[in-house]
């Protein structure tokens, strides 16, 4: 039987330290905007690692302690939603990835970026990559830090408010999120500047629930 070989290229340059950098929940309505900063060794293998969207969420599970255990270093950022209300959720994902980086225990020499868009990080230069959590580990491996660990924040606070099915959508505008905004009017936790209803408003004319 032949081994399953991971398609993504564990580095862009040889004997360069790299953090991956990804973000998670950039399009929800709900809930804060979460990132991750990741440096793998150059030897790490794993066939399953990939784009955290193309994983199952038992999949991302597995995923994280061995991202955790084996990576050089690894850390998690986090911008709330009235902050991304106040800078917009394009300086808040970008704030969540510096706010990573801040926390590495090792410095990277390069900055890899999911997307096309970034702001310079002290002076570590970066390179943004379309479409990057499908091409290098160190950035398909922040995918799933930062996916996994946003879910478990919205895990909890679903608590809080269980009839906007957060459990299920993870604050994403689903048809039944946005039914429950309709129906119950907003939280603490809604991002007021977005389209929450779907009809083009940008704002809700009702008072945000307690």
């Amino acid at each position: 039987m032949q081994r399953k070989v991971n398609h993504l290229l564990p580095i862009m340059v040889p004997g360069r330290i790299e953090a991956g950098c990804d973000e998670a929940g950039r399009g929800c309505l709900a809930g804060p905007v979460f990132a991750a900063a990741v440096i793998l060794p150059e030897d790490f293998e794993n066939p399953l690692l990939n784009d955290s969207k193309q994983l199952t969420e038992k999949q991302r599970y597995e995923l994280r302690p061995i991202i955790q255990q084996q990576a050089v270093a690894w850390a998690v950022g986090m911008v709330d939603n009235v902050e991304i209300d106040r800078i917009n959720i394009l300086k808040a994902s970008i704030l969540a990835m510096h706010k990573a980086l801040d926390e590495l225990k090792t410095r990277p020499q390069h900055i890899l970026v999911d997307g096309n868009r970034f702001y310079p990080y002290r002076d570590i230069p970066h390179t943004t990559v379309v479409k990057g959590d499908g091409k290098y580990m160190s950035i398909a491996a922040a995918s799933v830090l930062a996916k996994t660990y946003r879910d478990d924040f919205m895990n909890e606070i679903a608590m809080e408010h269980p009839q906007y099915g957060w459990l299920e959508n993870k604050g994403y505008p689903t048809a039944a999120h946005r039914e429950a905004i309709r129906e119950h009017g907003t939280t603490p936790y809604h991002r007021m500047s977005f389209n929450l209803l779907g009809d083009k408003q940008l704002s809700l004319s009702f008072e945000s629930n307690p």
